[in-house]
């Protein structure tokens, strides 16, 4: 299950993938849970929502963990494109289950650890095309690096 933890005060949003999911289940939107078994000690979290894993939101409407076809002319789930569309969409009940993905939480109680050091998000690795890659080793191999990096700016043939 993947856990999505929202701060209010930064308003940045963290994501930490879960592997046992008893901590949540049969609780409902609303519900505040303590943080501390999943590593976020001190932390204190209320169920915003989620989606299951054919993407399906959470509707706290809805009682139970079942999906429904609801008639719905605003709110979870549904974005009118005309002023006074309605529509009959799918959503899942309020009670997180084990059909549920994703869950959307916020902070309620901090710890005394900021989120960035917990969670911790992975450094962006840059990205270098297949042939840029081919480029620089090709020319590693002969040996003159900057060579390389000056053909790669010219565009077109060169007659000479």
């Amino acid at each position: 299950m993947n856990i999505v933890i929202s701060e209010r005060e930064s308003g940045k949003a963290y994501s930490k993938k879960i592997e046992d999911p008893m901590l949540f289940l049969n609780k409902k939107i609303g519900d505040n849970i303590s943080l501390s078994s999943i590593g976020l000690n001190g932390y204190e979290a209320k169920i915003t929502g989620g989606s299951d894993l054919q993407g399906f939101p959470m509707h706290p409407t809805i009682t139970g963990t079942g999906r429904k076809k609801i008639y719905s002319f605003k709110g979870v789930g549904f974005r009118q494109k005309t002023k006074g569309e309605r529509r009959r969409k799918s959503v899942r009940g309020n009670t997180v289950s084990k059909e549920t993905a994703q869950l959307n939480l916020i902070v309620t109680k901090k710890g005394s650890d900021s989120l960035d050091k917990l969670v911790g998000k992975a450094e962006k690795v840059e990205k270098v095309s297949a042939k840029e890659e081919l480029i620089k080793q090709s020319m590693e191999s002969v040996g003159n690096v900057d060579l390389a990096m000056d053909a790669k700016k010219i565009k077109g043939k060169v007659k000479g």
